[in-house]
């Protein structure tokens, strides 16, 4: 299902049941999995590799060289999972080899129209990123995170599992997982709630995270400090020693 129009240049490998669209360009380094459309006029270059019935629409750029003046053509890579949506005008970079070497993209993930992920990006699963949102690069995003429209994201920042973020926030500094965070310069606005018990999240390990929140935010303990408190008084969960060990790895130091 590949239109006449379509430029497939040779190299290129393309899966069984890959629809692309007229006047899509897609590069000589470029593997495409079974069962995903590409949309007219969508380019797809560099060392780019697309897993399974992805669906990526007409008039984006996926696997364009990074906007870092420092690159140089190197060959780096950008890795997508299976059954993510890349909508209008989306963009997605390689990596760079000052950075991982490679941006990816995991799983279920949707960008919305205008979206930018940057060079050495790693978007876990799960991800949605509403209109214009857009990642600097070297940022890690967790699973189920959330990021309002036209919010930015500063480079090297870290955004935890089932965030949410804000429209129009901009965002600094590491975001913990299963908070909001809203603003400029992004602050902490209490836990994501609604999205936890639409996850499934247990009355329990709500009422885990609730302390763990108090005590790191509102007690006026220095951060490890506050860590070992709560160590020391909430008990274990799997989410709450997520919860933890990312405020504890934080190197741009967190959201207030």
């Amino acid at each position: 299902m590949i239109h006449p129009t379509a430029i497939v240049l040779p190299g290129a490998e393309i899966g069984r049941d890959v629809e692309i669209g007229p006047y899509a360009v897609i590069g000589p380094n470029v593997t495409i999995g079974h069962g995903t459309r590409i949309g007219a006029s969508a380019v797809i270059d560099g060392w780019t590799v697309i897993g399974e019935n992805n669906q990526i629409f007409h008039l984006s750029s996926v696997g364009a060289v990074p906007q870092d003046l420092k690159y140089r053509g190197e060959e780096t890579y950008l890795k997508i999972g299976n059954g993510n949506i890349v909508r209008e005008f989306a963009t997605i970079h390689l990596g760079t080899v000052t950075g991982d070497g490679e941006t990816t993209i995991g799983d279920n993930n949707l960008f919305m129209a205008y979206c930018h992920v940057a060079h050495d990006c790693h978007i876990g699963n799960h991800v949605v990123m509403a209109n214009g949102a857009t990642l600097a690069g070297h940022i890690t995003v967790e699973d189920y995170a959330r990021l309002g429209g036209l919010s930015a994201i500063h480079q090297f920042v870290r955004i935890g599992a089932h965030v949410m973020i804000g429209g129009g926030a901009m965002v600094g500094q590491d975001v913990p997982p299963y908070t909001i965070a809203a603003g400029d310069r992004a602050t902490l606005h209490g836990l994501n709630l609604v999205g936890l018990k639409r996850a499934g999240f247990s009355e329990e390990v709500l009422v885990q995270l609730k302390k763990a929140y108090k005590i790191l935010i509102r007690s006026g303990l220095l951060t490890d400090e506050a860590l070992q408190r709560i160590r020391t008084e909430i008990p274990q969960s799997p989410q709450l020693d997520h919860f933890v060990e990312f405020v504890a790895k934080s190197e741009r130091g967190i959201c207030r």
